[in-house]
């Protein structure tokens, strides 16, 4: 074994993860002299020491020790012929795409949540008779606040499809991980694991106790105006718990597609992709419904229960689609 060849595949593996010679030290519980001596040949690690760094780095110890292997093994083998190659550039590449085209959908899904919210201010100005508006002008108003706003959410379902390209190499094709790769993202998960457990923690909670001011003021207060203000709140928790909720999950979701297996399609993905195409067409449709009960019967007050329906809907429905899926894989 050529101590040089090892020393540069140490570098080479090093600076393929991003990693300084700190941060490799600390990683294996030594000193940065002793990586630095590795490096510049001036001393070998142990088998011991060789053993931890092919974990590490998610290569063979048959690479680190042959000097005429020059391609690295990957420690997780049993991917299919025909994968792609993902590189630590690409990987990274689709965390960012995934969280980006993630931030759009939520931007479009939370417009169309929010988007009878001027309808519901404009409804109560005109029970108390403010801002001079009439009990026709009101309705008339906030109709066209939300045909904008969900046209506006609609284009941000749409921009997506810029980044398709990137999100496809590791949800629609089958791949397997170039060495470094596996241990970075490893890392990264469990770093995020606390951060995406707490947001998570906070989005439900807001889910849950937004129906609070709605159900406390129609026990104590009796007016329509108090209703329609309480519904812009219980919309805008919701709307707030989606906004934290949707990130932390597109990241965490990212992390876990790249991990799991290297394998085609996993069940997550699938199971994501699925939701977000419901969610895409669903809440433009609950929109429409919404117009559409609201303009025939003229009835505001009542007609605002379709929001609070289509939400537990909602989640009915994904889960439908979870258990029909299942039991036609079983089939």
């Amino acid at each position: 074994m050529s101590f040089m060849i090892l020393a540069d595949k140490i570098i080479r593996l090093r600076k393929q993860c991003g990693w300084s010679q700190e941060e490799l030290a600390a990683k294996m519980d030594i000193s940065r002299q002793s990586v630095s001596k590795w490096e510049s040949a001036s001393s070998i690690p142990d088998l011991n020491k060789i053993i931890m760094l092919a974990k590490i780095f998610d290569v063979t110890t048959d690479f680190l020790l042959k000097d005429d292997i020059e391609v690295p093994d990957p420690l997780h083998e049993g991917t299919e012929l025909g994968s792609i190659q993902i590189t630590l550039e690409q990987a990274s590449k689709y965390v960012e795409s995934k969280i980006e085209a993630s931030a759009l959908t939520t931007k479009g899904v939370v417009l169309c949540v929010c988007s009878v919210v001027p309808l519901f201010f404009f409804l109560a100005m005109a029970e108390t008779n403010r801002l001079n508006l009439t009990d026709d002008l009101a309705p008339a108003i906030g109709v066209v606040c939300i045909l904008i706003m969900v046209s506006v959410g609609v284009s941000f379902f749409i921009r997506t499809n810029q980044y398709e390209n990137d999100i496809a190499q590791i949800e629609k094709e089958k791949f397997e991980l170039a060495y470094g790769v596996h241990s970075v993202f490893t890392e990264k998960l469990q770093q995020f694991r606390g951060t995406y457990n707490r947001w998570l923690s906070v989005s439900i909670f807001m889910f849950i106790f937004s129906f609070v001011p709605l159900m406390f003021t129609s026990i104590v207060f009796d007016g329509a105006d108090i209703t329609h203000m309480m519904l812009i709140v219980l919309l805008l928790m919701i709307s707030v718990g989606i906004y934290i909720l949707a990130p932390v999950t597109a990241r965490y979701d990212a992390y876990n597609n790249i991990l799991i297996d290297r394998c085609l399609d996993t069940e997550g993905s699938r199971r994501t992709k699925r939701a977000e195409k419901l969610a895409a067409f669903y809440w433009p449709l609950l929109t429409a419904i919404y117009l559409g009960w609201s303009l025939w019967t003229m009835n505001w007050g009542v007609t605002w229960i379709v929001w609070p329906v289509g939400a537990v809907l909602f989640a009915a429905l994904v889960g439908l689609m979870e258990l029909t899926t299942k039991d036609t894989t079983q089939v």
